[in-house]
């Protein structure tokens, strides 16, 4: 295994009491950081900023608990100091003993922590952190069913069942999240930290996640379709992106494409998919969605921002396409984008 140096490198640890879609489903959303946001909008796909390695202690092929066959990427002895050690959980009964049946997995959680990893558990992941003795006297969170036994076994440590994340620990190196599910949101909280929350909140859009909650996710078709091969349309495409919010954005664009205006259209939604209208329908509310996550102007104002001097209008177009009023909106991303500027 030869990591790149231009990324960090988060390790992801296997064993046989782990989940084998909890182990890829982070390694799948680690991945994408960077990369696929550029695919969908551009055609072509971005350099990735982080990358997962499956690792276990020997490196060997391994059953997970529901069976499914793992085979890691590497042993701890063939990497360096990982950036970030993610756990995912370890499937025992809550008052089960563990001594002696996870020392090596142990030994190298503390010598990753003590060379300055973040270490980061999903679940009952932290049943780790807490017999290396990283817990001690720090706050901490697992899941539900797990920390009353957590808490007897180890007295010093202030559990917090009620907490969703949790960052303890000298420089908030101690990652924990509580529920079965919260491994999504942990790992959108890492990339957040790692390589900034413009990328973390890509993550979230191309993979339609919600934080802390279930069910349909209101994300729109992604405004800024690649630029095509069309020469003359991929250069209204890139005015458009400077001038969206300008009166009669697609009157200006036949003019730029020198084109018939029958001509200029049917070009355009063969090459984009969408008709110029609905193109600058879609490329405005995507940049509305961005002033919801971002800021707390009034809805008038972000109407007015995006190019619609009708706020009743942008309200309703809005909800027909996204599934969700603005306001809506708002509160379920916006306090998303909050959650992950300003971590646990």
């Amino acid at each position: 295994m030869s990591p790149d140096p231009q990324q960090k490198t988060v390790a992801i640890l296997a064993m046989p009491q782990a989940g084998a879609s909890v182990i890829y489903g982070m390694y799948d959303l680690f991945r994408s950081a960077g990369r696929d946001w550029q695919l969908i909008v551009e055609g072509t796909p971005g350099a990735g900023v982080l990358q997962p390695v499956v690792v276990s202690a020997d490196g060997a092929a391994i059953a997970v608990v529901n069976g499914v066959q793992v085979v890691p990427e590497a042993s701890f002895d063939d990497i360096p100091i990982p950036d970030i050690v993610c756990v995912p959980e370890v499937a025992v009964h809550p008052h089960e003993p563990l001594a002696g049946r996870f020392d090596a997995e142990i030994d190298w959680l503390r010598r990753c922590h003590a060379h300055g990893a973040i270490l980061a558990s999903a679940c009952s992941g932290a049943l780790l952190f807490a017999e290396a003795g990283l817990l001690d006297g720090q706050e901490a969170t697992t899941h539900w069913a797990f920390c009353d036994a957590l808490g007897e076994r180890f007295p010093t440590i202030r559990m917090r069942p009620r907490s969703a994340l949790i960052a303890s620990g000298e420089g908030q190196r101690l990652v924990m999240a509580g529920g079965g599910t919260s491994w999504a949101d942990l790992t959108l909280y890492l990339i957040a930290r790692a390589a900034g929350v413009e990328i973390a909140m890509q993550v979230a859009r191309v993979n339609v996640m919600d934080w802390h909650t279930v069910g349909q996710q209101p994300y729109a078709q992604l405004a800024r379709t690649r630029q095509v091969e069309d020469a003359a349309i991929a250069r209204c495409q890139v005015w458009l992106g400077e001038h969206y919010n300008e009166p009669a954005p697609v009157a200006a664009m036949v003019r730029l494409s020198r084109l018939a205006e029958r001509t200029f259209k049917r070009r355009f939604e063969h090459a984009t998919g969408l008709s110029p209208l609905e193109y600058v329908h879609t490329l405005r509310l995507e940049e509305a969605k961005h002033l919801l996550e971002t800021g707390e102007e009034p809805i008038e104002a972000v109407a007015n921002a995006v190019g619609y001097e009708d706020a009743g209008f942008f309200g309703r177009l809005f909800k027909r396409k996204v599934n969700l009023t603005p306001a809506q909106y708002r509160r379920r991303f916006g306090s998303m984008r909050r959650m992950l500027e300003s971590g646990p």
